[in-house]
C-alpha cells in the first residue's frame, strides 16, 4: 500500500499541476467564476490521474473500464466536492483571523489545502473500491 501510496502521490502531483495550470487558464485568462475554473481544472486532472493511475499505479487489468472511470470520476466529484467546501470556507476573509493569507493569494493558498485533504480521500477509497479487484 505505501509503494502504491508514493506512487498515486506521484501521479497526483502531475495532475495537481496539470489542474492548476487550467485553473489559472480559466480564472485570469478566461475570466470564468473561481468554482467553475476549479471544477474544470480539476476535472481535466482526474481523467489524466484515472488513466496514469489504472496503468501505473495500480496496474488494473480489470477488464471492465468504463466501470472504473465512472467509480474513479464519483470519488472524485465528491472529492471535487470537498475540495470547493475547503476552498469556499478557507477563501473568505475571515480565514484571515486563522491564516493570514494576503487577499490576492488566498484562493490559492486555500486550494493547496484543499488539495491536500482532497488527495487522502482520493487514494484511501480508490485503493478499497475502484481498484480493489486488481489487488
Amino acid at each position: 500500500m505505501i509503494t502504491q501510496f508514493i506512487k498515486f502521490a506521484f501521479v497526483g502531483a502531475t495532475g495537481t499541476l496539470l489542474d492548476f495550470g487550467i485553473t489559472w487558464l480559466c480564472k485570469e485568462k478566461l475570466n470564468y467564476n473561481k468554482y467553475v475554473a476549479n471544477s474544470i481544472g480539476f476535472l481535466v486532472a482526474a481523467t489524466s490521474n484515472f488513466i496514469l493511475n489504472r496503468v501505473w499505479t495500480f496496474e488494473s487489468k480489470n477488464p471492465d473500464i468504463q466501470y472504473e472511470y465512472l467509480l474513479f470520476m464519483l470519488i472524485s466529484i465528491l472529492g471535487l466536492s470537498i475540495n470547493n467546501m475547503v476552498i469556499f470556507g478557507l477563501s473568505k476573509p475571515w480565514a484571515d483571523k486563522f491564516f493570514k493569507i494576503i487577499p490576492q493569494y488566498r484562493f490559492y493558498v486555500s486550494k493547496i489545502v484543499a488539495t491536500g485533504v482532497v488527495i487522502l480521500w482520493n487514494f484511501f477509497m480508490n485503493y478499497f473500491y475502484t481498484f480493489a479487484q486488481s489487488m
